[in-house]
């Protein structure tokens, strides 16, 4: 009886990074590639796959004034609807391999439209919108809306910034046990959709240090959206200036939180290789 291989597709990606948030990010403007929770969980394997923290999808859009879709999936395979160290990689990506001449570039996202603007020095502008602090939009399972909330007796600020975070304050983000505390808080009930949570430490009104611990990746060398939250947090409470630097395990990023209530997002976006690999 013969045997029949099932049919398999070779994908060109290319591996970036944003200050040590890696990515795999593959262009299906075609439309025509498709990646199951599986393959994605697969090829995230940084022993047996291509190893990453999240998948970015380039798409086409019919969006009038939109350039591109862009799907994010974590090393788990969930799709969520915002990353800002991705979004600096998906600009480099798509001037590199001239998929547009425009800059900025429109893009929109499951959490809605960005802007992304590809400086002189390769370093990516992101606008990464306006922050929601409604318990509902979030979500946290709370009565009314606050600064700060109570989970497992920690207190955190809670926001959206098109997806959940929690920030916490500690005096010190190296003597803080992420990998014990940061599971515990995002299975609360609280938060039904989970949450990334960041720890951040105030060295001065412009200036922090941050660990950030993301739904479906674990913690990670830098979270862009993190920073965002976590100034915005800062910001709330009269802690922090509009503009802060966040220095993240990967490097540091500028994070810049206007009166209008955007916050905008600045740092390097590198590519590392790229590749072919069969699914």
């Amino acid at each position: 009886m013969p045997l029949y291989k099932m049919s398999t597709m070779l994908i060109n990606f290319t591996k970036m990074h944003g200050l040590g948030n890696d990515f795999m990010v593959v262009d299906n403007t075609a439309g025509n590639i498709t990646f199951d929770l599986g393959q994605i969980q697969t090829l995230s394997d940084r022993h047996f796959g291509v190893g990453f923290d999240q998948l970015l999808m380039v798409e086409s859009s019919t969006t009038p004034g939109v350039d591109f879709g862009y799907a994010i999936y974590n090393a788990d395979g969930t799709e969520v609807a915002q990353c800002g160290n991705g979004a600096r990689c998906f600009a480099r990506f798509v001037i590199e391999k001239r998929l547009t001449t425009n800059n900025p570039i429109n893009v929109e996202t499951r959490a809605g439209l960005m802007s992304l603007l590809v400086n002189d020095n390769d370093t990516v502008k992101v606008d990464m919108g306006e922050p929601n602090f409604n318990p509902v939009n979030i979500p946290i399972l709370a009565s009314e809306q606050a600064n700060i909330y109570q989970i497992l007796g920690y207190e955190l600020g809670a926001l959206s910034i098109g997806n959940p975070h929690c920030v916490m304050l500690v005096d010190d983000v190296n003597a803080v046990d992420v990998a014990s505390i940061a599971p515990q808080i995002q299975q609360s009930e609280l938060l039904p959709n989970q949450a990334n949570i960041g720890f951040m430490q105030i060295l001065s009104a412009n200036e922090i240090n941050l660990r950030v611990y993301e739904r479906g990746a674990g913690e990670t060398l830098a979270c862009g959206s993190g920073a965002c939250a976590a100034v915005i947090h800062g910001v709330r409470l009269g802690l922090l200036d509009s503009t802060v630097v966040a220095h993240l395990n990967g490097g540091d990023a500028l994070i810049e939180y206007t009166n209008n209530e955007h916050v905008f997002l600045s740092g390097p976006a590198q590519f590392v290789y790229e590749a072919q690999i069969e699914i």
